[in-house]
């Protein structure tokens, strides 16, 4: 039962790398796990928001453009929260704030560029609301693997002070400092690697968004100038 116990165990281990390691391998090894948590949770949540907007540019393409009118069109975009349906809405009113405005500033303005400055700040809001979180991404894939460095440095740091003390470069002495050095190294990159791929992977979703969103948003604004009922495409 012992025999089995020992071959069981690793002293050289995660568990054996938090218990024997001072505060600041502690640290960084608490560093470079929030790092990890932070970046999957960034990751799922913008995935998800992704998922969603999909699914409303999809329903937009489909619905919006077979309505009989602006506002019939505008009221097939369902979802609490449709950036769709909120740049049909602010080019709508921006054209009939247009029209009705006689003396105030806006009747000096060319209604599509009234209309169009409208549909832009929405469109823009929309891409501020994408980007969103990618900087935590882009910030965990360039620094884990240096604060993972900084984990190798100090364990092997730990190393030297072992054979100083000692005397001699015994295994036992160095096994447990250089363990924990080529841990942290690993555990860095195992925490950058994701998140470059997943900021990667959302760059390229967030790209594919935007164009739907500004090719919807300028037959939107071509329907509001033309006047004229929507047709099908």
């Amino acid at each position: 039962m012992a025999a089995e116990n020992g071959a069981t165990e690793n002293p050289y281990g995660i568990e054996a790398l938090w218990t024997q390691s001072d505060y600041v391998g502690k640290g960084v090894f608490t560093i470079l796990i929030v790092m990890s948590l932070w970046s999957w949770l960034v990751m799922i949540n913008k995935w998800l928001d992704q998922r969603t907007l999909r699914k409303v540019a999809a329903e937009a393409e489909k619905n919006f453009f077979s309505a009989g009118s602006m506002q019939e069109g505008i009221a097939k975009l369902k979802g609490k929260i449709n950036p769709f349906r909120d740049i049909a809405q602010d080019g709508l009113q921006a054209v009939e704030h247009h029209r009705k405005s006689t003396r105030d500033v806006t009747s000096g303005i060319e209604l599509s560029d009234w209309v169009q400055s409208h549909i832009d700040k929405r469109t823009s809001m929309l891409q501020g609301s994408l980007q969103s979180g990618m900087v935590v991404l882009a910030s965990v894939g360039a620094t884990a693997p240096f604060v993972g460095l900084f984990g190798t440095v100090w364990g092997i740091y730990h190393a030297l002070i072992s054979i100083s003390i000692a005397g001699q470069a015994s295994l036992d002495k160095v096994a447990g400092p250089i363990g924990e050095a080529l841990i942290m190294t690993a555990l860095g990159l195992a925490v950058a690697v994701p998140a470059v791929l997943g900021f990667n992977g959302l760059l390229r979703g967030n790209k594919s968004l935007m164009e739907r969103a500004n090719y919807f948003a300028h037959d939107v604004q071509a329907a509001l100038l033309a006047g004229s009922r929507l047709s099908g495409k």
